[in-house]
């Protein structure tokens, strides 16, 4: 089992994903893929009058400011547009996918935050109608019963809360917790990026290992939302994965690639 991660940032080249996906799930992988829509985000908060806000913990994370009206065009993003294509790329190559949202089914299931703290113009305030949450809880029944009929699911956020409310999760993250839950061999997590650079954004500076030990080093090398990938990472191998690579989306054969070891190698 296989659970390959889609970034949802500008660059990722979807064909080539779906092109070699569709070759492996043919050679007989079973994949499970889980995705972003930030970049598709941001564009259709744009274009709707209601730019998108972004919070910085005193931690240094960064993430999506994320009250009722941005979840909203979240999950328009995610599930409308980026869900969609990603199904429909697979089904176009014979794949048969099932698209689904963390809310399906209870697929991703925690716990909502009761209030964000935020670092704006140097003081920490906190913010209290934010809509995000962590994946506590995976579905494993429902991907197995899709998987063993045939289906290969393609899973974004948002997650639903133990109160019955949509919440925006990090989808690097979802995919560790999705991973681990489903015993898999491998995390791909592929972005615009050929893995953690040491010196961002010099991409001669790549990491290629990372050993288990030395997550807390690779998270100060980390730049962004690098970040929450090498958490992610951290995360899934605590979780008995046994492997994950962080790896370029932007080349032909990106899956293939990383399961060769191209990008950083977590293990």
């Amino acid at each position: 089992m296989i659970v390959v991660k889609i970034g949802g940032t500008a660059g990722v080249d979807l064909e080539a994903v779906c092109d070699d996906a569709a070759r492996l799930v043919r050679d007989g992988r079973r994949l499970v893929i889980v995705h972003g829509g930030s970049d598709a985000t941001n564009t259709l908060a744009e274009r709707l009058g209601c730019p998108p806000r972004f919070i910085t913990s005193p931690s240094g994370h960064t993430s999506r400011r994320t009250d009722r009206e941005t979840l909203g065009i979240f999950q328009m993003a995610c599930r409308g547009v980026m869900n969609q294509r990603i199904v429909e790329g697979l089904q176009a190559r014979a794949v048969n996918a099932v698209g689904l949202s963390g809310m399906d089914g209870r697929l991703w299931e925690g716990t909502r935050k009761t209030s964000v703290r935020s670092v704006e113009d140097g003081r920490v305030v906190i913010v209290r109608d934010d809509y995000t949450g962590t994946v506590e809880r995976v579905n494993v029944d429902l991907l197995r019963t899709l998987i063993a009929a045939g289906f290969t699911p393609v899973v974004s956020p948002p997650a639903i809360s133990t109160e019955h409310e949509p919440i925006n999760v990090d989808a690097d993250r979802a995919a560790a917790q999705t991973a681990a839950a489903l015993g898999a061999e491998e995390l791909l997590l592929l972005s615009n990026v050929p893995g953690l650079l040491r010196r961002f954004p010099d991409e001669a500076s790549l990491v290629p290992r990372v050993a288990r030990g030395a997550i807390n080093d690779a998270v100060g090398w980390a730049q962004g939302r690098m970040k929450k990938k090498v958490l992610g990472a951290g995360e899934a191998l605590g979780g008995g994965v046994g492997r994950v690579v962080i790896g370029d989306a932007r080349a032909h054969d990106p899956i293939s690639r990383a399961l060769a070891g191209a990008g950083t190698v977590f293990q």
